[in-house]
């Protein structure tokens, strides 16, 4: 017995949240995002102390002993044959100053992050944009059908009223033949609609996360109209603070002229606390050396300063100050293009909808057309090239219409995504 796979009722605010969840692409620039906050707490982490611990044994060969005479003719050794060595030593170390090196560490760590979270925010925006162009490509994909198959019915009607009319004598041969081939050009755009539907259900499966060939019924109304936008300068404003492209590109300017800051403080004198406790057998540095487990300590403050390297510090800063310098000259294209941007969005919606407005009154139009003349050729005063022309008129005023309603939809969601929503 075969299975039924039930059809699965899907909104589009359900197939973004789906596509959200499970899209790879969007966990892939998580996961990068992770990276950089990982990174940021290294970098915190290096101004810490830390602590090593250390042991180690070392079997040295067996030596001759050497002993000092004392005056009382007994033997003081000084220098004993120990060939068990057994080291533990606890050290620390924290960096006092370093010009500033670590701090540039760190809050270029931090400008990183910043932009891979901006990349996430990017990434979530273009999916959200692709899985609704793809839910509403479903949606007018089967309105075609839909259209195409009351069109369908209308031509067999036709069709049957033509082979009649020619059985009574009433028609010619051609009038049956010619409402045929209409009805066929019907049927092959039909069929071509609902191979399009199928390719369009795959792809909002993909994007949606769910089992292949599974039928999907979108709950969103084609009719419905699509909100309003704000005015252009509300608009441009909203996407110069919003758009996540731009935070990202700032950040990665500001990560690079920092990286050049670290590059400078290089240079810069480095000073560094340690202290260390050894407990050893032998500890050789108790003299005269006795086989047994003695303790000692140690603190130091170190000064660093790197005379000369060849060039390398300063070059590397140059490098990272024109990277930055390169990035800032994107950012100040990217704002000039935003306005194009959403001026050429905000246009589109504009278009679409005054589109769709006509579309729906040539739809009525055409209907009533249709149906005058389908009257008239019932009551035998119109020709069958009228009718079929009214038909033709009215299938395509129908397809026109579901093609407007979608692409007011789809302009609507192209103007959200230029604005950074």
């Amino acid at each position: 017995m075969l299975a039924v796979t039930l059809a699965m009722a899907l909104s589009l605010p359900e197939a973004l949240e789906r596509a959200k969840a499970a899209a790879p692409e969007l966990a892939r620039l998580r996961a990068l995002e992770a990276a950089a906050s990982a990174s940021v707490d290294e970098t915190r982490a290096a101004r810490r102390p830390g602590v090593d611990l250390q042991a180690g044994y070392t079997r040295q060969s067996n030596v001759p002993e050497y002993a000092v005479p004392q005056p009382d003719g007994s033997l003081e050794v000084i220098f004993p044959n120990i060939p068990d060595n057994v080291v533990l030593r606890a050290q620390t170390s924290v960096p006092l100053y370093t010009g500033g090196r670590l701090t540039g560490q760190r809050e270029a760590a931090e400008h990183r992050r910043d932009a891979a979270t901006g990349e996430v925010a990017t990434g979530t925006l273009d999916l959200v944009y692709e899985t609704t162009e793809a839910f509403w490509e479903l949606v007018t994909a089967r309105e075609r059908v839909r259209v195409l198959t009351l069109s369908l019915a209308a031509y067999e009607q036709h069709l049957a009223d033509a082979r009649h009319r020619e059985s009574l004598g009433l028609a010619p041969r051609s009038e049956p033949l010619t409402v045929q081939a209409e009805r066929d050009q019907s049927e092959l755009a039909r069929v071509q609609a609902e191979n399009a539907a199928a390719v369009a259900e795959a792809n909002l499966a993909r994007l949606a996360d769910l089992p292949p060939g599974t039928p999907i019924e979108p709950t969103e109304p084609l009719d419905g109209a699509a909100a309003q936008p704000e005015p252009l300068e509300t608009l441009v404003e909203a996407a110069l603070a919003a758009r996540p492209e731009r935070k990202s590109l700032d950040a990665r300017r500001r990560a690079l002229e920092k990286q050049a800051d670290v590059e400078r403080a290089s240079r810069l004198p480095q000073l560094t606390a340690a202290a260390g406790y050894d407990y050893n057998d032998p500890n050789r540095r108790i003299v005269p050396v006795q086989d047994g487990w003695e303790d000692s300590w140690d603190v130091s403050l170190r000064a660093s300063f790197q005379a000369y390297d060849g060039g390398r510090s300063k070059a590397a800063a140059t490098r990272y100050r024109s990277e930055a310098e390169s990035v800032a000259h994107q950012l100040d294209d990217f704002d000039r293009r935003v306005r194009l941007d959403v001026t050429a969005r905000r246009l589109g919606v504009d278009a679409a909808r005054r589109g769709a407005e006509v579309a729906t009154r040539a739809e009525a139009a055409a209907a009533e057309a249709e149906r005058i003349v389908r009257d008239r050729y019932l009551e035998g005063v119109a020709t069958n090239a009228e009718r079929l022309d009214a038909e033709v008129a009215l299938q395509r005023a129908r397809l026109d219409r579901a093609e407007a309603l979608a692409a007011w939809r789809v302009a609507s969601a192209r103007l959200a995504r230029a604005v950074g929503r």
